[in-house]
């Protein structure tokens, strides 16, 4: 079996900062691309960063020059680091994507509990 476990939300005032972890653990050689997603009250969840295994990125417009997705393979953690935070940006965040377990890729085909940004004005 595989987890995810996401961690490092909280609640910051707009302009501020806060780091996002995603830890992945169990059954798993490596991480492969893995996406930051974020779901307000009442709305879709939607992807806000993606990287690939190459370590290529790409952003939401809305996050774009704010947000920085990056990654340790040593550590099988994903993070999010989020900058000039706009009380848009207040959400639950959660953490996807695929692993290698060693004979192939899988998707993680469920959510953790992912972690509340909460920005105040």
């Amino acid at each position: 079996q595989v987890q995810l476990v996401e961690s490092g939300g909280g609640l910051v005032q707009a302009g501020g900062s806060l780091r996002l972890s995603c830890a992945a653990s169990g059954s798993l050689v490596s991480l492969n691309s893995m996406g930051w997603y974020r779901q307000a009250p009442g709305k879709q969840r939607e992807l806000v960063a993606s990287i690939t295994g190459a370590g290529s990125t790409n952003y939401a417009d809305s996050v774009k020059g704010r947000f920085i997705i990056s990654r340790d393979d040593a550590k099988k953690t994903v993070y999010l680091q989020m900058s000039s935070l706009k009380p848009e940006d207040t959400a639950v965040y959660y953490c996807n994507g695929h692993y290698y377990d060693g004979s192939g890729y899988s998707l993680f085909g469920f959510w953790g509990q992912g972690t509340q940004v909460t920005v105040s004005s």
